[in-house]
């Protein structure tokens, strides 16, 4: 795709970059719809198993939303219209909010993730990051908090004490203190980190996508339940799978001692 959101085919993989490294990979208004954009075809695309988002350069992941264009506008909406666009629309970077995608995203971070940029970070499912990598919610340092999931999952991530710590305070820590939270998977070299991040996404995408749509599922939403709900979820989810022709290739393949060939079907 053209401009600054690129979008590449990688086999079953896409790569999808934030390409305004002059402005730390932040989002305005038109940079923000188009990757949306981008999201919606990496999710209509039958092709498409698993995404990698990263930014351009060597700088940063993604800095958030330009603080001068994009910020004060979002807060200062009248009440219906803030609903309508934004609290019932696709939130910062499309997948915060409102545009549930169940492929595999992973987020190869590498260099500053703040605020927005985080929250976009935190909404994939799988975070690798460079050495480098900054990551912060500073917006108490500007009069607001975090408006697109930062309050909501960073929390489920990284548990409420060290989300606490990061939200009220506004400062950043580093790739290896996000990596001892749970906030960082992985960390790899700035020089490598996109294609062992498209590495691993090539692995994501060989396995079962009906069984990654059901498990992502019930692990997204168990937390929200009480145990025997979630523990019962569990149970009719793999149950539902009982039947698909997935299963039963995967069954097959590993009885015939070949790799398997999912349809997602």
């Amino acid at each position: 795709m053209a401009g600054d959101i690129l979008y590449e085919k990688h086999g079953r993989v896409r790569l999808i970059t934030i390409d305004r490294a002059d402005k730390m990979n932040s989002l305005d208004f038109d940079a923000n719809d188009r990757l949306i954009d981008v999201w919606r075809q990496f999710a209509a695309d039958d092709d498409a198993r698993a995404a990698v988002i990263t930014g351009a350069g060597n700088t940063a992941f993604c800095a958030g939303a330009d603080l001068k264009t994009y910020t004060i506008d979002y807060a200062t909406r009248p009440a219906a219209e803030f609903r309508q666009r934004y609290t019932d629309g696709p939130g910062f970077g499309g997948i915060t909010r409102g545009l549930d995608i169940d492929k595999p995203i992973v987020a190869a971070i590498n260099g500053f993730a703040i605020s927005g940029g985080l929250e976009l970070a935190e909404a994939c499912d799988i975070r690798f990051s460079s050495p480098d990598a900054e990551f912060a919610h500073q917006d108490v340092n500007w009069g607001f908090h975090p408006c697109d999931g930062g309050c909501v999952r960073l929390p489920q991530i990284v548990g409420l004490g060290n989300a606490m710590e990061m939200i009220l305070s506004g400062e950043r820590i580093d790739a290896a203190h996000a990596m001892r939270i749970g906030l960082v998977n992985r960390i790899y070299p700035l020089a490598d980190l996109v294609a062992r991040s498209l590495e691993f996404a090539d692995v994501l995408a060989s396995r079962a996508p009906l069984a990654q749509r059901y498990a992502k599922q019930v692990m997204l939403n168990a937390p929200d339940m009480p145990m025997a709900d979630a523990l019962k979820l569990e149970s009719r989810s793999f149950y539902d799978l009982g039947g698909t022709e997935d299963i039963a290739e995967g069954t097959t393949a590993f009885r015939e001692k070949r790799p398997a060939n999912f349809k997602g079907k």
